[in-house]
């Protein structure tokens, strides 16, 4: 038996931060220290804490060392692990500077985990580990002591709402499948395809725990009565889908996917389908239409897929997030579900925070947490002491929180009541520095980008409602453009085809709802007070200030700033370039935007 468990975080972040590395310079070091049979070394999912990435954490003592290199290891296993020593300067510190125990800082001891709870604490490719964790024992326990309505009505009473944007309750979506089992071929499917800039939730889960995946949608299928599950994910996720193959050979191995599981009778077996990161694909009926080899377009509806979804059979589907809850929702009762969140929203969120934040990563928090408590405890604050400004959720789909409403419980109806959306979970903040109007064209040519054309009114409206924003960051618009805009907007809500285009103009709405004072300074007075649009941004030097060091005549790339060595220089506004690169160089401050 192990002494030591060294659990290093296996991620995407920390993996291109170098984790893997890390992990043979530790197997190296341990062996060499004579501690190969002390100490296990243990490559986990997301540990949460990107910012601080590479993670190590050390049990016994939950000691997280942060920021971890290559060059550090000896140390780590000739004093802490040989010695019992800790080693205080590579220890995570919050904000305040203090050193505590992992569950007490205010990053994980405000959390809740439930979709989250095996990431960081397994090792993902071990079936054995998820095993250890009460894995499958949910599947075990559906499969020989409860009927598929049983199973159903667990889920319908828990409250769960699917996490991948709308917030539909997932027994009803169950329900809506449910007839006619055993007579009619139906498809379980599982949405892993996130596109929306910033998001990395549903990797995360697939990263760290795969096996909860492919437990929960085995349920689903003794639910509704099917055989075949399809998991679709993003192609631009390695690491995810190589775990997600290794995790459905396991559990072919184990007998837990494939013929006759647990002796019941209940066939169900799960294939992969890898997407070409269309942001489109995230919309069901697009994504079934590209499993079915086409190309991903979104079909009228009705039907809907609970009726004729895949290959035109009854097909359910559900974002990872929303499975990755399935199994503790058996195991521990719909009432325990139902005892987290709010009386409409149940149970727990996780959103990617990201942004204007210090502590960058991935929380799991209750629903009905306030956005203050996300952004000023978890997240550690803004940093370098600026103001938060707004913060966007349901990425392109969703619109912008102001910091009038940093107070508001998060919940599905509450961000709808003020303009926004919970989407799958994506969370940016933005500090003073923003343009909101510049936010907004951001993620419209997001969205004109990523339309499937498929639809007038979001192949066109779309490109209008752009060149309509850039018009504005630009000084060229009018007053009555900003009605024109507003029109479009609804226009194309209530037309497109699909939530794609139903949702497009939702940042732009937003914005025009919360900033338009940011808007109307574009227009009329033709300037960014942020600073961003750079048509309306111009440079100057303070003489009183300027040292003449030509440290920013040598950074600028076209030659507009002229002075003599120790005289106050001058920036030449024709042939300024507005790039930024002498007020990086300036030490003295003498640079500013005007």
């Amino acid at each position: 038996m192990y002494q030591s468990h060294v659990l290093v975080c296996g991620g995407d972040g920390c993996t291109k931060a170098g984790s893997d590395r890390l992990i043979c310079v530790l197997k190296e070091e341990i062996e060499k220290n004579g501690l190969k049979d002390d100490v296990a070394v243990v490559q986990t999912g997301c540990q949460g804490l990107c910012e601080q990435g590479p993670i190590v954490v050390i049990y016994p003592g939950a000691v997280c060392y942060s920021m971890v290199k290559p060059e550090d290891v000896p140390e780590i296993v000739s004093e802490h692990l040989k010695k019992g020593h800790i080693i205080k300067r590579l220890l995570y510190l919050e904000n305040d500077g203090k050193v505590k125990a992992l569950k007490d800082t205010d990053f994980y001891r405000l959390q809740h985990r439930v979709a989250l709870r095996n990431c960081g604490v397994i090792n993902p490719e071990s079936i054995d580990e998820y095993i250890g964790r009460d894995g499958y024992e949910a599947l075990g326990r559906v499969l020989t002591q409860m009927t598929p309505d049983e199973v159903i009505d667990v889920i319908l009473e828990s409250g769960l709402r699917g996490r991948g944007g709308a917030g539909f309750p997932t027994g009803r979506k169950w329900k809506f499948a449910s007839g006619n089992r055993g007579n009619v071929q139906k498809y379980v499917c599982c949405n892993a395809d996130e596109g929306d800039p910033g998001a990395f939730m549903d990797r995360s889960v697939l990263e760290g725990d795969p096996h909860v995946v492919l437990e929960a949608m085995a349920i689903a299928g003794y639910a509704i009565g099917a055989s075949q599950g399809y998991i679709y994910v993003r192609a631009e996720y390695p690491i995810a889908v190589e775990r997600l193959k290794l995790a459905i050979s396991q559990a072919r191995e184990y007998g837990l996917l494939g013929k006759n599981i647990f002796d019941s009778g209940f066939d169900f077996d799960i294939d992969l389908r890898l997407g070409a990161g269309a942001f489109v694909c995230g919309e069901e009926t697009a994504l079934m239409t590209s499993i079915e080899g086409n190309r991903g377009e979104p079909r009228p509806r009705p039907p809907f897929p609970a009726v004729k979804g895949l290959f035109e059979s009854p097909t359910i589907l559900n974002n990872v997030e929303t499975y990755a809850n399935i199994p503790q929702i058996i195991l521990n009762g719909a009432e325990w579900f139902a005892s987290m969140g709010t009386e409409k929203s149940k149970g727990t969120k996780v959103f990617a925070l990201n942004g204007k934040i210090n502590n960058t990563g991935l929380v799991e928090v209750p629903m009905g947490t306030t956005l203050r408590t996300i952004i000023e405890d978890i997240g550690g604050g803004i940093p370098n002491g600026k103001k938060f400004k707004a913060a966007q959720t349901g990425g392109p789909s969703g619109g912008c929180i102001p910091a009038e409403h940093i107070d508001i419980p998060i919940d599905y109806d509450n961000l709808i009541s003020i303009g926004s959306m919970m989407g799958s979970g994506g969370l940016i903040v933005m500090d003073e520095d923003t343009c909101m109007v510049d936010i907004a064209k951001f993620f419209l040519e997001f969205t004109v980008d990523e339309s499937c054309g498929k639809c007038t009114p979001c192949r066109i409206g779309t490109k209008r409602l752009y060149e309509m924003l850039d018009k504005i960051t630009k000084g060229e618009a009018t007053l009555e453009d900003l009605d024109k805009m507003e029109e479009l907007c609804y226009y194309i809500k209530d037309n497109a085809l699909c939530g794609l285009g139903q949702t497009a103009p939702n940042p732009v709405l937003s914005t025009l709802r919360y900033f338009r004072d940011e808007y109307v300074a574009h227009i009329v007075d033709k300037k960014c007070p942020a600073g961003v649009c750079k048509a309306l941004v111009s440079y100057k030097i303070d003489p009183d200030k300027c040292k003449g060091c030509t440290a920013c005549a040598k950074a600028c790339p076209n030659g507009a700033i002229t002075g003599k060595l120790k005289e106050a220089h001058a920036i030449n506004r024709d042939k300024c370039i507005k790039c930024g690169s002498c007020m990086e160089k300036c030490r003295f401050g003498a640079i500013y935007k005007d």
